[in-house]
């Protein structure tokens, strides 16, 4: 009756039937990994980003490469900005994907460390190879907070550092670099600016990171799970079909047969 299922032609459909059900399972769980570490990130940056500001010496330091668990939390500077020693951070996009700079300017702390501070983006107002006009920083003593971040690396960022730039231009922030060019102590990481504002909305403050979205990972899951319950069912019904239209097609050739004239005698 179901001899037809050791045929190759069955053999090789039931074959990748039972690839693909393990195959289709650990993608669903794969997806669940993900909706798992997406949910932990966003609870570890909402702590973060909540947790009242703390002086940023308490947390990083010259050559500390700063950890995941402190990346966005709220710190403070006090300190003088060094617009001299301004540089920008070359193809950086604001909140609708227009391209321009970071604004990257050292503040100098009380203790002569240096604290490096991305005030903002501002667009692209001339031409790559000039050095952009920048509003300047305030003047002063002034306390500073901000988004504590990481050095930024091309692994982590995909952003390939090139060099031969045009002079106070750079690809990626790297506290060891700009300590190596500043010639002083530069705490490890940088951070966003939150406060103070800028005076007429320029540098343009970076946005807070997204926190509450969770994705479609686990509506993925769902599916790849789901995927994976339909192959046995889609292939008994494939089944049952072979064997419908086996039967049937045995059925008229038997009728055939029974129809057809008996021979005449001779």
């Amino acid at each position: 009756m179901y001899r037809f299922l050791l045929s190759w032609q069955w053999l090789i459909i039931t074959l990748i039937g039972l690839v693909l059900i393990p195959v289709m399972i650990e993608l669903g769980f794969w997806q669940l990994h993900r909706h798992e570490h997406k949910v932990a990130q966003n609870e570890r940056i909402t702590a973060a980003v909540e947790a009242p500001p703390v002086p940023a010496e308490e947390l990083t330091s010259p050559g500390h490469t700063v950890p995941t668990p402190e990346v966005w939390r709220r710190v403070t500077g006090t300190g003088r900005f060094d617009a001299a020693h301004e540089v920008v951070v070359r193809r950086r996009t604001n909140d609708d994907g227009s391209i321009g700079f970071h604004v990257l300017t050292p503040l100098v702390l009380r203790d002569g460390k240096v604290l490096l501070v991305n005030r903002g983006w501002i667009p692209a107002n001339g031409a790559q190879t000039e050095f952009p006009k920048i509003p300047a920083p305030p003047a002063g003593e002034v306390t500073v907070t901000g988004r504590l971040k990481a050095d930024e690396t091309s692994a982590a960022s995909g952003i390939k550092n090139l060099r031969d730039l045009p002079p106070r231009q750079i690809m990626l922030i790297d506290s060891a670099e700009e300590s190596a060019r500043l010639h002083r102590q530069v705490l490890g990481g940088y951070i966003e600016q939150i406060d103070p504002k800028p005076s007429g909305h320029t540098p343009q403050l970076l946005a807070e990171p997204d926190h509450s979205g969770i994705g479609p990972h686990m509506a993925y899951a769902v599916q790849w799970w789901m995927f994976s319950a339909a192959v046995p069912l889609g292939w008994w019904i494939l089944v049952r079909r072979e064997r419908r239209d086996r039967e049937a097609a045995a059925r008229e050739a038997e009728q055939a047969e029974a129809a057809e004239p008996e021979p005449a005698g001779v």
